[in-house]
């Protein structure tokens, strides 16, 4: 049984387009402690080579809530630009579909939430992970 009084997050994206982690991805992290409460922005980060952030900020105790804000629109717009670097014919439109992505989820003292994200030019899911 563990004692912690707050709850642990960490993450990690895959590109799902291209099989590789997601580089440079930048993560805010915000915490609410209850359905009515008004978030707070704790911080945030960046993936790493291997697509993880490691370092998120801390939970503050009471926290039932946590958001995790993906900025994916850089990213994919900085692989778009390496593309085009690689192959000036096939330019796409350049629009982003999913500029950002949100994800919210409760969470229980002393647990640890890992929350991969699973990411594409059209498309995401996310899950509880281990």
């Amino acid at each position: 049984m563990s004692t912690s009084t707050t709850a642990s997050v960490s993450t990690h994206i895959l590109d799902t387009s291209v099989g590789r982690p997601a580089e440079g991805v930048a993560i805010e992290l915000s915490a609410r402690s209850g359905r009515d409460a008004v978030w707070q922005a704790l911080g945030g980060s960046a993936t790493d080579a291997d697509g993880r952030c490691k370092d998120l900020p801390a939970l503050p105790e009471g926290t039932t809530h946590v958001r995790l804000d993906f900025a994916v629109e850089p990213y994919f717009e900085k692989k778009q630009a390496d593309a085009q670097q690689d192959a000036p014919a096939n330019r796409d439109s350049g629009a982003v579909f999913f500029p950002e992505v949100a994800i919210t989820f409760a969470v229980k003292p002393g647990e640890h939430y890992h929350v991969p994200l699973l990411l594409n030019p059209f498309g995401y899911s996310v899950y509880r992970g281990s």
